[in-house]
């Protein structure tokens, strides 16, 4: 008995599947994503925080004397 014939398709053309993305594009998606949500959130809020108490916004803080 003969072996069964074997299709093979030959795409023309570079693109693999569509367009890779690239670095940046990986890192938007990774931090907009609603899994990521709650350490981002923490992220910002604790430097926000640090920027704040290391400006001169900070003596607003203390009590008067």
């Amino acid at each position: 008995m003969a072996p069964k014939q074997q299709r093979v398709i030959v795409q023309k053309g570079g693109s693999r599947g569509g367009d890779p993305k690239g670095a940046i594009a990986n890192v938007y998606d990774t931090l907009t994503s609603s899994e990521n949500a709650s350490v981002v959130k923490s992220v910002l809020i604790f430097g926000g925080a640090i920027a704040i108490f290391s400006s001169s916004l900070s003596e607003l803080l203390l009590p008067p004397l």
